[in-house]
């Protein structure tokens, strides 16, 4: 959703290059991917995963995958990453040489290494910057050659909805990962923070779409994702009244359906707009 969001922008600047849009897609796929095998193999490996764990399925902790193989996946999926990335490091320079590795880099250190960032109430600055801004901003400037205001503001949206996708997570969790001894923000601050910081991470991106047509009065093709308030009011509302870890899964699914909507139509909109 970010890169699409971010080639949205840069679309409005003229043709884009399809290879280089290409290049950018497969690496952060595949980024994505490696972190959460990371995710599943040091949840593990740290006692966080056991048998009380509310959610999907994870493959370590079921048995359906040995922790070593689980490893040579992120291993191989990050490699993948590397290897998209490197037309993407030749065209874009040190900018986005330093915006690939430290990505890649986090996505093992989210879970791994003497101070893992999830374990640590970092996760959901982590994820905004390589997952929103980088993401965004990185995508808008291999395809038209100079950093853009729009791309900063944009890459608000999909910064705060994966975010808020980890704020849910942490909810669920709360009790399970306090136990783990993993010091996410909801087990620092407790569940009424928790649920706040969820709230606020679903709004304040339909915010994005108002400021920008407030500067462009004539392009109300930029309001499309307001249309998926209901979705956003829902997943708070549900949120805010559940009392257990079950309670917070339908949440999960309304998040996912935010951002993928909200992004879907806010590229639709740039585009048209």
């Amino acid at each position: 959703m970010p890169v699409l969001l971010g080639t949205a922008c840069a679309m409005r600047g003229g043709a884009i290059d399809g290879w280089i849009f290409a290049c950018v897609l497969c690496s952060a796929m595949a980024i994505q991917i490696g972190t959460n095998f990371a995710n599943d193999f040091a949840d593990f490996k740290s006692g966080a995963d056991t048998s009380e764990r509310l959610g999907p399925t994870r493959v370590t902790q079921a048995g359906l995958l040995s922790p070593g193989a689980v490893k040579v996946g992120a291993n191989v999926a990050f490699l993948l990453a590397f290897l998209c990335g490197i037309p993407l490091m030749l065209k874009g320079g040190w900018p986005i040489v330093a915006i690939g590795l430290a990505g890649i880099s986090c996505g093992w250190a989210y879970t791994s290494g003497p101070y893992p960032l999830g374990y640590n109430g970092l996760g959901e600055l982590a994820v905004m910057l390589f997952f929103g801004f980088a993401a965004v901003m990185g995508t808008a400037y291999l395809l038209t050659g100079a950093w853009s205001a729009l791309s900063a503001v944009v890459s608000v949206v999909p910064a705060c909805h994966a975010a808020a996708l980890l704020a849910a997570n942490n909810l669920r969790d709360l009790d399970t990962d306090a136990a783990a001894g993993k010091h996410t923000l909801a087990v620092r601050f407790g569940r009424t923070f928790a649920r706040w910081e969820f709230a606020v991470l679903l709004l304040l991106p339909f915010a994005v779409p108002l400021y920008l047509v407030s500067a462009e009065p004539c392009s109300a093709w930029l309001l499309l994702p307001l249309l998926t308030m209901p979705v956003a009011l829902r997943a708070t509302l549900i949120a805010s009244r559940a009392g257990s870890g079950l309670a917070i899964i339908p949440v999960f699914r309304l998040t996912a359906l935010l951002l993928a909507s909200f992004g879907l139509l806010f590229t639709v909109g740039l585009i048209v707009a």
